[in-house]
């Protein structure tokens, strides 16, 4: 049914992001919609990811560290509860939301042809597929697509800049081998007319450091249980290729015998499990035109990367080429029956590391995350890692199989994020923040992109919305020291010495 709705801000995403952003716009006296294209909030935060990318906890504040808080008072724990259950998570972004009365809309997915309305550099209003309109005096895009954002004349990039082009260390094509070495690339070893392995490229497409745009590689956090009574099997998957898993045949051959996914506790019974090795649950490869496609093709990306994976797991645990000493490891655990249950126990949530970043007057850069740039307007921290997860197999000099695209470079402190890295430049639009698909380098964002920092920057987004709105509509506009003023009061963690 088409409906028309209007808010002063308008937040299309119910990631956790957009939820805190919410709740900081109802504090502030702003009404406000959030508009979930899934039938599920919270994104990443109840969608598996429950052991929190934490980075330094000092770092953490205002209404990010608030939610960590409640998770603890749902253990009976005091203080902040970084390991935790998706429906614990679920169930403290739903009490926020009736807490704080937020309008959430469900299964409205923006159009991708022509949803936003622009009179001149303002967004007026959006329409979804439906054709429900929504009408808002300042948007905020918490999506991890960045989807309004890509879809409102804002420049954004999708890839991987060059080192050159910001002076960098991390950027570009970045080989790194996290196989076992001597892993034949041919589907027959050692003739290369047989063709190369599935997913594995002749080269890396350039020199170290070029740049292109490829993708780090996607997967889901899952959420297993090894207690009996609460699990289900992981069943070989319709449609299993067994052809999809020669590269993990072949690391064990060449000497593999663990890491094939974490097995990381949040509670006494389950997991979050992740990917943990140059061949374990990210689907190497799979996902690099996602940012830019429209829905039915992500939604075949997303079937890919569950047949993938439900595929892997089962592989395992089941198949005659991994030895049973590796399997009897894996075996026991299953999907957790009183987790997702609406979506068969498996999480309706793709891991999207890394889609459209946008492009503003400011880039978060290496240069900032190293702490060797001065940031005069902070609205949050990071201090994670800067973490990219592989981008693609290829055939290395050795003429073996390879990754290309991981790193992981621990932070001595946390670093301040500027205000004008989530507003896009004034004359793209004027009444957009976008606190999630931030206006970074890949080789930042691969430190900003944890869920902890989302919330932060959600919350900042909305705080500007509202003085935003006390002004001139104009979210460049907003007064850094206004703003300062307000994140203050509400324990944001805007630099170290705070």
């Amino acid at each position: 049914m088409n409906r028309k709705k209007q808010a002063d801000i308008v937040i299309y995403g119910g990631t956790a992001a957009g939820i805190v952003a919410a709740v900081q716009a109802k504090k502030m006296g702003k009404s406000v919609i959030v508009i979930e294209p899934s039938r599920r909030i919270g994104g990443l935060t109840t969608g598996g990811l429950g052991d929190t990318d934490v980075g330094m906890k000092e770092a953490i504040g205002g209404l990010s560290l608030e939610f960590y808080r409640r998770v603890a008072r749902k253990y009976s724990q005091d203080g902040a509860c970084w390991l935790f259950e998706p429906k614990v998570a679920l169930e403290v972004l739903q009490e926020l939301v009736t807490e704080n009365n937020i309008e959430v809309v469900y299964g409205e997915r923006l159009d991708l042809k022509d949803g936003v309305a622009k009179e001149g550099a303002t967004i007026v209003s959006i329409r979804m597929e439906s054709g429900s309109i929504y009408r808002g005096r300042v948007f905020i895009d918490a999506t991890y697509e960045g989807d309004l954002m890509g879809k409102s004349g804002i420049s954004y990039v999708v890839g991987r800049e060059s080192n050159a082009q910001y002076g960098e260390t991390l950027n570009g094509i970045h080989p790194g081998n996290e196989l076992p070495r001597g892993i034949d690339p041919y589907v027959v070893k050692g003739v290369p007319s047989s063709g190369l392995l599935l997913r594995v490229n002749p080269h890396a497409g350039g020199g170290i450091g070029d740049g292109d745009n490829k993708v780090q590689a996607y997967n889901f956090r899952m959420c297993l249980t090894n207690n009996p009574d609460n699990r289900v099997e992981i069943e070989k998957p319709e449609g299993y290729n067994e052809a999809d898993y020669e590269i993990l045949f072949r690391a064990i051959e060449q000497g593999q015998d663990s890491r094939f996914f974490k097995l990381n506790r949040v509670t006494a019974d389950k997991t979050d499990s992740n990917n943990n090795s140059g061949i374990s649950t990210d689907y190497n490869g799979m996902n690099h035109s996602y940012p830019e496609e429209d829905y039915r093709t992500r939604e075949q990306i997303w079937q890919a990367h569950l047949l993938y994976q439900q595929g892997y797991v089962w592989t395992i645990q089941n198949h005659p080429r991994v030895p049973e000493d590796i399997r009897a490891v894996y075996r026991e655990w299953g999907l957790p029956r009183d987790e997702f249950i609406d979506s068969g126990h498996w999480t309706p949530q793709l891991y999207v590391r890394e889609s459209r970043r946008m492009l503003g007057d400011y880039v978060v850069t290496e240069h900032v995350v190293r702490l060797e740039t001065q940031v005069p307007d902070s609205v949050g921290m990071g201090s994670y890692a800067m973490d990219s997860h592989h981008t693609q197999y290829y055939v290395n000099e050795e003429g073996h199989v390879s990754t290309e695209g991981g790193f992981y470079v621990r932070l001595t402190a946390p670093y301040p994020i500027s205000y004008r890295a989530i507003v896009p430049k004034q004359t793209e639009c004027t009444n957009l923040i976008v606190p999630v698909c931030v206006s970074a380098t890949h080789a930042a964002y691969g430190s900003i992109r944890m869920e902890p920092v989302f919330m932060i920057l959600g919350q900042s987004a909305a705080a500007a919305a509202a003085l935003a709105l006390d002004g001139d509509g104009i979210v460049q506009n907003v007064k850094i020291e206004q703003l300062h003023s307000i994140l203050v009061q509400e324990n944001q963690i805007l630099y170290a010495d705070a």
